[in-house]
């Protein structure tokens, strides 16, 4: 935070301004540092336009002196713009005078009417075309590093992956479907996950264009060659169906390889529930039961029946593999450790 000095507004300035505000007959206010204090220097009354009197307002300034102007806008016109004129060809004392100023004159005058700034270090930056140009920049978009962009990107991914999918969303049958839409394929292919008895596996993707979940592939297979079937460099959301001696359970897996993309990880990650809900809504007409414990993995390549277990294996009633033994991998998840503290000093 930069200093302020101790010049302070006079009461003629004051008032001046005050009278400038409800007359409106008022278009620059030059305000100089004199004896400590900030006084009135000129007043201009308007003679055109905001744009006219803008490139006449070079008159009132001198080359190497700094000043403060205050300028009435026209629309509308109980707005004002401070302008700050600090020429280079300046003494340093009087730059770092007015530099440290500044901040006093707007909190004296009230910083309610002041809805812009302009800082000038000559004649040039103050012209009615410096002005619009000024004001463009104001209104562009900010720049961002690239790093930035790819962030604002996942932020409006995130968003639309959480809204209604309105009248864009395709009729489906399943029953208040939010998020991502789903393909018929990526329907039909979870629905007959329901209503088989071999170790079954379907992987879904997110087309980002589309934003639109699609059927990446399909096959029976055996919970231990559920990573082979993975995608290695791309988050993906699988569902296996994992025969059980008692029932058809149905695994959801969301992989997400820590080497893929941080917007694809990001968009993946945001509508993961909501795929595990829709999926719960297809699979509700059947005899399945989808696992309320859902596997999550980096590492796509270590998903096989040894993982599935100590993530889903409590809900197998123990582990009951259909041999009548159970199998305690599931204790090997242990719970966050804590780390031990310093060694006390003696």
């Amino acid at each position: 935070m930069s200093a302020t000095s101790g010049i302070t507004v006079s009461p003629e300035l004051s008032a001046a301004f005050s009278d400038a505000l409800t007359s409106q007959s008022v278009r620059f206010l030059k305000i100089s540092i004199l004896n400590e204090s900030l006084v009135a220097d000129q007043s201009v009354p308007p003679s055109g336009t905001l744009s006219d009197d803008l490139d006449k307002l070079g008159d009132l300034l001198e080359d190497d002196t700094p000043a403060y102007v205050l300028v009435r806008l026209d629309n509308p016109p109980t707005e004002w713009l401070a302008v700050f004129y600090v020429p280079d060809s300046a003494r340093v004392r009087d730059k770092m005078l007015y530099a440290s100023t500044r901040n006093n004159l707007t909190k004296a005058l009230g910083s309610a009417p002041f809805t812009d700034q302009i800082f000038a270090t000559s004649k040039a930056d103050i012209t009615a075309d410096a002005y619009m140009k000024h004001r463009a920049s104001l209104a562009a978009p900010k720049p961002m590093t690239p790093r930035e962009l790819e962030m604002e990107e996942i932020k409006l991914a995130e968003t639309r992956s959480a809204t209604y999918d309105g009248s864009r969303a395709r009729k489906s049958h399943v029953v208040g479907k939010v998020g991502f839409q789903w393909s018929e394929e990526c329907e039909q292919a979870v629905t007959e996950l329901g209503r088989g008895d071999e170790g079954r596996l379907v992987v879904l993707s997110i087309d980002p264009a589309s934003e639109t979940l699609v059927l990446s592939s399909q096959a029976n297979i055996a919970a231990d060659d559920i990573g082979a079937s993975l995608p290695t460099a791309d988050p993906a959301y699988a569902f296996y169906a994992w025969p059980q001696s008692r029932r058809r359970e149905i695994v959801f897996i969301y992989s997400c390889p820590s080497g893929s993309p941080i917007k694809h990880r990001m968009l993946y990650s945001s509508g993961m529930l909501l795929v595990y809900h829709n999926a719960k809504n297809l699979l509700a007409p059947t005899l399945a039961t989808l696992a309320t414990r859902k596997v999550e993995t980096s590492d796509p390549k270590e998903v096989n029946e040894h993982f599935l277990r100590s993530v889903v294996g409590p809900e197998l009633g123990g582990g009951d593999d259909g041999s009548g033994a159970s199998t305690p991998a599931h204790e090997e998840q242990k719970g966050f450790a804590r780390p031990k503290g310093p060694a006390r000093r003696r």
